[in-house]
């Protein structure tokens, strides 16, 4: 089985979610990969997004679930040890941070998560705000946002 933190289950179970939204078999498939690439401000080839679920499908169903999901970012973390530079998480929280205030609030997450044209229920976006709102004052700052992405406590 897949060797990870259990403090990062929370933040992978979050981003999973997030890939699956609106997809009709709770897999995540080439689509849906690539509208979160592209909302990271990456825009993969259809042969690069096949290529990525091909490594970790297991079943050979040609979406990945859960497990396969886990499989894909114990992989990540270990090909970049850091994740997202710095950098980019910045620019990611930045597009967030609609009014530039140093907050991401519900409204904003609401935003930013409805612009990938996926049918996004309102207890979704709670429960994303949940997820990375550790201070419970509703709003994501800055830290919170890289703890969120990176999975770093």
């Amino acid at each position: 089985m897949v060797s990870y933190r259990s403090s990062e289950g929370g933040e992978f179970k979050a981003a999973f979610d997030i890939f699956v939204l609106g997809a009709e078999d709770g897999c995540i498939s080439t689509k849906e990969l690539g509208k979160v690439m592209r909302m990271l401000g990456q825009n993969p080839t259809p042969e690069e997004l096949q290529e990525m679920i091909d490594e970790v499908d297991e079943d050979g169903s040609g979406t990945v679930d859960f497990d396969e999901f886990l499989v894909m970012m114990v992989r990540c973390m270990k090909d970049d040890s850091k994740g997202k530079s710095e950098e980019e998480l910045s620019d990611l929280f930045r597009m967030f941070d609609k009014n530039a205030d140093g907050y991401i609030d519900l409204d904003e997450l609401k935003v930013m998560l409805q612009a990938t044209g996926e049918t996004i229920t309102e207890d979704d976006i709670e429960e994303l705000m949940k997820d990375g709102d550790k201070n419970n004052d509703g709003r994501i700052d800055y830290d919170e946002f890289l703890e969120f992405m990176k999975g770093v406590e």
